[in-house]
């Protein structure tokens, strides 16, 4: 066995044996954000591209997840505060949710219980959602900060330190 992998280690490099770490070097500051496109409760498709032009907080989250709730209500903070703001590289701020929800009754019921008014999606697909491996997802919550030309600016900000992250873009 140890002779195979060596084979495939020769032949394949060292990406055969960590598909994640390579996987994982796309997802960095400074490097482009992968297209996502997920639908919303309604069914219709958004792509993450429809949003070129804003400053965009990608929020990976779900509702079996107690920091991830927990942190909606500083997400609605946020959303109220720099929503029509002007950035240096972007006009407008948004939020689009991706939710690693597997039911959508509860998925649901928490966006319209707790009035949820910036992007959902979904795919229902828990933590087999092809856009949770595209962005390597660990843990939850999870976010990147994306600016008005898709390039990511920050990631994983969460209290004092996204408000911080999403100020420092804002035009003086």
């Amino acid at each position: 066995m140890k002779i195979l992998i060596l084979i495939a280690v020769l032949i394949f490099g060292s990406s055969a044996i960590h598909p994640v770490e390579a996987q994982s070097n796309i997802i960095e500051v400074g490097n482009k954000s992968p297209e996502i496109k997920l639908p919303s409760l309604k069914g219709d498709t958004i792509a993450l591209s429809s949003l070129k032009g804003k400053l965009v907080l990608i929020d990976f989250w779900a509702t079996w997840c107690a920091p991830c709730v927990n942190e909606q209500k500083e997400l609605a903070d946020l959303y109220r505060k720099y929503k029509h703001a002007d950035f240096t590289n972007g006009k407008g701020f948004e939020i689009y949710g991706v939710s690693l929800d597997a039911k959508k009754p509860n998925w649901e019921t928490f966006i319209v219980t707790n009035k949820i008014n910036w992007i959902q999606v979904s795919d229902l697909k828990f933590w087999r959602s092809p856009v949770a491996k595209t962005y390597n997802i660990q843990e939850l919550p999870y976010n990147l900060l994306v600016d008005g030309k898709g390039m990511i600016v920050a990631k994983n900000l969460h209290g004092a330190d996204l408000d911080n992250g999403i100020a420092k873009f804002l035009l003086k």
